[in-house]
């Protein structure tokens, strides 16, 4: 099983795409659509740490495609702090979403890049998640 990452509106890299291949491989899913949360669990409004991240991936025949990546912060401070998506790539509607507003999906490439880098470093370098999947 692998992700269907040709022809998207941005760069997602085969690194990428090989690591969230591998963990689903490992754990077996079967079901036609999964939900990856990654979590940092020191993560909070007062302290920061790294973003949780929710990706959502279908399947599609023999091949996963990638439904939407998701990045969260906290919000505000204080006992006000709200967790809100704060980097939303979502390759179904074609649109990327920040705390400014709604785009076209193409004028996230270059803030894409970033992210996905940063996050791959975070994730396997600094194993500073705890992952759940849902089918």
């Amino acid at each position: 099983m692998r992700i269907h990452s040709e022809g998207l509106a941005l760069p997602v890299t085969h690194k990428f795409t090989n690591a969230i291949t591998v963990m689903l491989n490992e754990k077996g899913i079967s079901g036609d659509s999964v939900t990856i949360n990654f979590r940092d669990p020191t993560y909070s409004a007062e302290n920061g740490g790294f973003h949780p991240v929710e990706i959502r991936l279908e399947r599609q025949n023999n091949t996963w495609r990638l439904c939407y990546i998701t990045d969260f912060a906290y919000v505000g401070s204080g006992p006000y702090a709200e967790l809100a998506k704060d980097l939303d790539f979502d390759f179904q509607a074609g649109v990327f979403q920040n705390l400014f507003g709604v785009f076209p999906i193409e004028q996230a490439t270059d803030m894409y890049q970033i992210w996905e880098g940063n996050f791959l470093h975070y994730w396997i370098e600094l194993e500073a998640f705890s992952i759940n999947i849902s089918e």
